[in-house]
């Protein structure tokens, strides 16, 4: 590069006091630099790195410029958009701009981007997000677990989490168990919030409508549901039927024993929506949250006189029949998300409020004819279980999405996980060609976001892969997939034709569930074979094929 620039030696930081994890990274990046904060003398010929929130830029999204300095010494802008945007940016510099001598090498030309989908979320449970691989009491699926882990193991989990959703530009992640007594309650939580805001990183808990826990998910507290409902037992759910539900594509029996977690409160008392409310006030204040994810409960209904005569004709009759109805009821939704927009608005204006309108109902007419009334404000999430999807990528238009009466909207996955399958596990499978599809889709009919989930540590090559997938393709959907394999994946793996041989033998354990035991051995001698050739890192991912191939075989499948 010759028409570029070059900064080494003496460089002055500006703006660096509001981005510190940006200077962390320049100064731990870049030693041999001599880094040090402005303003700088402009007489003085020293290079000058300016670092500044542009609030005309959308989240997420950077500028890099390089200015000579005829006058003064050259200067380097990074301007961002609000929250995440010069992070993004510092990281990009230092992606393109790392030299052998540890100088800085920036372009001449601009350098500007910007993330296809504004909304990029890594949904998880805490019980069961194991990024942290050398602490006791890993999970693997559920919804009213126990925590099982020590506990620092919330911080230790989600810090990783949270440094790889920063470096590969995930905007947010959902956390259901969010405050626990038995991983450091308030103190962790607001931890966490402080840790992941200076990386660009919006935490957003996760709550339900007098379900779940309330907004203090298990502890002694006076926001913890089971507490209030033990003192205010009139205000508990009389629900249509047992507590639970069954998805379609998981070949197995969901199991929902009762428990405090299982507890619901009637949303028609209005009790339960004052202190639901009161609850989320509190949330909003306390912690420096990015925004919060709301639903309405999906293990049952309420089906009390009060409720039934509020939702009248509202909701449709087969949404309310005990034996078939879903486990959910959108008049709910109608009725109470709005005042708890407000009560979150009311701290904090700059919140993410994801609002769930459950699975598999994007195209149901009845559905949105019920949720219409729900205000701007909101970020409005339809699920998709794997067959749903199918239908989707057939039948969803962007003139339908244009029309929904919710705006805006984005997709969640609710496969590619421990949520779907048959007995094995999809948590650890390739789901790269999923998330970029789900991605390229949302953005070709106007859907604004994708989350998926992201409980499994990136340790394993398949997870890894497919994060890096998702984060890729959510903020450039534009990208092909060749170009995603030569410029993400083959570097990883030892070059392009050992990526190509990667996918195509862990497709091909994904893709069945048992396999003769010769075809296994020489799969285990290939990958073998590769890890061995490779060094590093790429070893180390060739060797986590070799081991889920190497379970296989040893029980027969």
């Amino acid at each position: 590069m010759t028409d570029g620039i070059e900064l080494s030696g003496r460089v002055c930081i500006e703006g660096g006091d509001r981005f510190p994890h940006s200077v962390r990274r320049l100064k731990s990046s870049l030693s041999a630099i001599d880094w040090h904060r402005g303003p700088v003398d402009q007489n003085a010929r020293v290079p000058v790195l300016r670092l500044q929130e542009d609030r005309g830029l959308p989240e997420g999204a950077f500028r890099i410029d390089a200015d000579r300095g005829d006058e003064g010494g050259p200067v380097v802008t990074v301007a961002g958009g609000p929250f995440s945007g010069v992070i993004y940016g510092v990281d990009e510099l230092l992606k393109r701009g790392q030299t052998s001598g540890g100088r800085l090498r920036v372009e001449a030309e601009a350098i500007e981007m910007r993330p296809g989908l504004a909304y990029r979320t890594f949904w998880t449970w805490d019980h069961s997000t194991n990024w942290e691989l050398s602490q006791i009491g890993h999970q693997e699926i559920g919804v009213f677990n126990p925590y099982g882990k020590p506990p620092s193991g919330f911080l230790a989990d989600y810090k990783r989490l949270v440094d790889y959703c920063s470096l590969n530009r995930i905007a947010a992640v959902v956390i259901y168990g969010f405050l626990r007594d038995s991983h450091g309650g308030i103190e962790s939580a607001q931890a966490l919030c402080r840790y992941a805001n200076e990386r660009g990183v919006r935490i957003l808990p996760g709550i339900a409508i007098g379900a779940y826990g309330g907004v203090y998910w298990e502890g002694e507290h006076r926001y913890n549901l089971a507490t209030w409902l033990k003192a205010n037992p009139q205000f508990a759910c009389t629900m249509e039927k047992g507590v639970g539900f069954q998805l379609e594509d998981l070949a197995f029996p969901l199991s929902f024993p009762r428990s405090d977690y299982t507890v619901s409160a009637c949303p028609s008392a209005p009790e339960t929506m004052d202190w639901m409310t009161e609850a989320v006030s509190w949330l909003a204040e306390t912690f420096e949250i990015g925004g919060i994810n709301i639903e309405s409960g999906d293990y049952g209904v309420c089906g009390c006189d009060r409720c039934v005569a509020r939702r009248e004709d509202r909701e449709a009759a087969v949404r309310r029949q005990a034996d078939t109805g879903e486990s959910w009821s959108h008049v709910d939704m109608a009725d109470n998300f709005p005042r708890l927009f407000d009560a979150a608005k009311s701290k904090r204006d700059d919140l993410w409020l994801y609002s769930e309108l459950q699975w598999d109902n994007l195209l149901d007419s009845a559905a949105h004819a019920t949720t219409a009334s729900l205000p701007p404000g909101g970020i409005y999430q339809h699920t998709a279980n794997k067959s749903y999807w199918s239908k989707l990528k057939r039948e969803l238009t962007a003139e339908y999405v244009g029309r929904l009466p919710t705006q805006p909207n984005v997709l969640r996955c609710q496969f590619a996980c421990q949520w779907n399958g048959d007995e094995r596990t999809e948590r650890y499978a390739l789901n790269a060609k999923t998330f970029a599809e789900m991605a390229q889709k949302s953005q070709a009919v106007g859907m604004q976001g994708l989350t998926v989930w992201g409980e499994p540590s990136p340790y394993y090559a398949t997870v890894e892969i497919s994060y890096l997938a998702f984060a890729r393709f959510c903020y450039e959907p534009t990208l092909t997939w060749d170009r995603f394999l030569d410029e993400d994946v083959a570097p990883l793996l030892g070059g392009r034709a050992a990526a190509d041989r990667f996918l195509e033998l862990a497709s091909e354990l994904d893709n069945n569930a048992a396999l003769p035991a010769a075809r296994l051995a020489e799969m285990r001698r290939i990958v073998l074979e590769a890890a061995q050739a490779g060094e590093g890192g790429s070893a180390r991912r060739w060797f986590t094929l070799h081991d889920q191939i190497a379970r296989r075989e040893y029980m027969g499948r």
